[in-house]
């Protein structure tokens, strides 16, 4: 891609310069050609009728002119004048039957003489010592900038590869050998320079996102641990009967939010992993995990009056791992059922598509714009950690899935996730309303 790019841009450009020249060429025989018979050819013919009479006055009944490309006519001499040129009036007069020719009629006094030249034999001069001259230059013209053309795409070559290589590494497991420049390059030194140069940028590279994916597991890692014991601790002081209502609120809070930093680093985890590395892609149930999701929803919100809603028109599968699915679908419908304080919350799911719309209060036009940018709160948002739709943003971009948020103040939110390569089975069964 980069080599036909770059080739077919410099191949343009020469091509553009020999058009150009070859116009200028073409341009400028013209010019000569009508140059030579509009004025070299009319001041030869004013100059030998001048001529002419001058000799007349000497010596009357002189010659008249008569060479290769030049024929005198004058009445009373000769053959006289010809019938097509008698009645022509002094001047220049141009004529293309039966041979194209310029005939100048001069007078002195009652007398006149027509000189009737030739012009074929000058288009054969200009043939002769114009164009031909002209067309061996510009085939030389050619020729060197055919050969500058290969001279310039041996030249680039080396770049062209380079762009190639970075554009073939594997994000996962970059491997900079191959930007060595090769022996012919090394004596291009700016070339060796580039080399060595993403060679060392490619490690750097590699080296930081070793870093960042290996921060990003252990930490996530080492958050379950004390979170599962959090949430164990809470559910057995749940359990107990001599708990207020004030205390058995503020536990649920615990719970809540201890679920919310695991699913949180869940989503981490998911995140730390280059373009799937060692995420099993199997046929996963959108309908089943919205179902899942709905149900645990359900769990940690038990008295929710928010009604919820599931259209399936479908049985959509999607080719995925099933932790990444989990994923977006349940941090959208967390979001739907956490900004809804009455009304409904509903599920659509077609064919290649879901979509999640919500009742609640909305967001204004610049709200939506930010939606995606980490650690963006809605000045109604309530709980989270402002990261939720980031995570679903980065895990869509990463498995080609396009999302929107469309959004409007007292009028609710509607998210679509689109999966352009899923495929739609029929229903099973209907689901009932949840």
């Amino acid at each position: 891609m980069a080599e036909r790019g770059l080739t077919r841009r410099l191949g343009r450009e020469l091509l553009l310069q020999a058009v150009y020249i070859s116009l200028a060429v073409v341009v400028g025989v013209v010019a000569v050609s009508h140059l030579i018979e509009n004025s070299l050819i009319r001041q030869a013919l004013e100059s030998e009728a001048e001529y002419y009479w001058q000799r007349e006055q000497v010596a009357p009944g002189g010659a008249l002119p008569d060479t290769k490309n030049m024929t005198g006519y004058r009445d009373g001499m000769g053959a006289g004048v010809p019938a097509e040129l008698a009645d022509l009036p002094p001047g220049f007069h141009s004529r293309d039957e039966p041979r194209e020719t310029l005939t100048l009629v001069s007078t002195s006094g009652e007398n006149r003489l027509f000189l009737v030249f030739e012009v074929d034999q000058v288009d054969d001069l200009v043939v002769l010592f114009g164009i031909i001259p002209l067309a061996i230059v510009l085939i030389v013209i050619y020729l060197a900038l055919y050969s500058a053309y290969r001279i310039s795409r041996r030249a680039v070559s080396p770049l062209v590869r380079l762009a190639e290589e970075v554009r073939n590494l594997d994000p996962a497991h970059p491997d900079a050998t191959h930007l060595g420049a090769s022996e012919d390059e090394q004596s291009d030194e700016e070339i060796r320079i580039l080399s060595e140069a993403l060679q060392g940028l490619t490690g750097r590279i590699s080296e930081f996102a070793e870093r960042e994916r290996r921060f990003t597991r252990d930490a996530s890692h080492e958050l379950r641990t004390p979170l599962t014991v959090i949430k164990i601790a809470v559910d057995r002081l749940l359990s107990s009967e001599q708990l207020g209502d004030e205390k058995r609120e503020t536990l649920m809070r615990i719970r809540n939010s201890a679920t919310d930093m695991e699913q949180l680093t869940t989503a981490f985890l998911l995140l730390a992993r280059e373009a799937g590395e060692g995420m099993a892609r199997e046929w996963v149930c959108v309908n089943e995990i919205v179902a899942a999701e709905l149900e645990r929803a359900s769990l940690i919100n038990p008295d929710s009056s928010i009604s919820v809603e599931v259209e399936e028109e479908t049985r959509l599968m999607v080719s995925a791992p099933e932790k990444v699915l989990e994923s977006v679908i349940g941090n959208l419908l967390r979001n739907a059922l956490a900004y809804t304080d009455a009304g409904k919350v509903s599920v659509r799911i077609g064919e290649g598509a879901i979509v999640i719309e919500d009742t609640g209060p909305g967001m204004d036009p610049g709200a939506v714009q930010k939606a995606f940018q980490p650690y963006f709160r809605n000045q109604r948002q309530r709980g989270g950690f402002g990261v939720g739709l980031t995570i679903v943003k980065r895990l869509t971009d990463r498995f080609g899935w396009p999302v929107t948020i469309d959004s409007e103040p007292a009028r609710g939110t509607r998210a679509t996730v689109e999966f352009p390569e899923a495929r739609a089975e029929p229903l099973v069964q209907e689901r009932p309303a949840t």
